[in-house]
């Protein structure tokens, strides 16, 4: 996956809310929006569902960020694509969670995760500097998503892929869905204690 600086450096032009926004703080292109909102820092925003709240809070998670970038390339016409990914979550792509998935046996757990789709290539700026993280190379889901799918959609995509994958999956070990997505949760915490 690849970084902010795959973005293109178009220049952004005051064609709507969002691109004034970005403007009014000094960003002359989209990849130095992208850069931007790299170095905010990791954060569950207010309402998960607005990614205008980046801005204002001063924080926001894969599925906020890239959705505001989503949001943004739509107001300058630029050709990137926001996506929802399902990844195999390990402590070698997610340092934080090992702990919690040794706790309950399981080499992995399928995560949800939002990124960028740019002429064939994935960027997700929120990675960047996670280390010492192995790249998510492996996708298990992925679908194109508008930014205001990025609430309850992605909840709900999330969890009926999760439902799918415990009937289907070995070395669960005969855990309920509810059971997963509270380990899950957990490692989401975990992650969380390590910001």
């Amino acid at each position: 996956m690849l970084s902010w600086p795959a973005l293109p450096a178009a220049t952004l032009k005051n064609t709507g809310t969002v691109s004034t926004e970005f403007l009014v703080r000094g960003l002359a292109d989209y990849r130095s929006a992208g850069a931007y909102l790299q170095r905010l820092p990791y954060g569950r925003n207010i309402d998960r569902a607005n990614a205008r709240l980046v801005l204002s809070e001063g924080r926001g998670t894969c599925s906020t960020k890239h959705a505001l970038l989503a949001e943004l390339a739509y107001e300058q016409q630029l050709p990137l694509a926001l996506t929802l990914g399902i990844y195999a979550m390990d402590e070698r792509n997610t340092p934080g969670v090992g702990r919690v998935l040794d706790l309950y046996g399981l080499p992995f757990i399928p995560e949800a995760h939002c990124y960028l789709t740019y002429q064939g290539e994935r960027i997700d700026i929120t990675r960047s500097g996670v280390e010492p993280a192995e790249p998510i190379t492996q996708f298990l889901a992925e679908e194109t998503i508008a930014p205001e799918q990025i609430g309850d959609y992605k909840v709900q995509w999330h969890q009926r892929f999760l439902r799918e994958w415990v009937v289907r999956a070995a070395g669960v070990g005969r855990r309920s869905f509810e059971e997963i997505w509270a380990i899950r949760e957990a490692c989401i915490a975990a992650l969380n204690q390590n910001v």
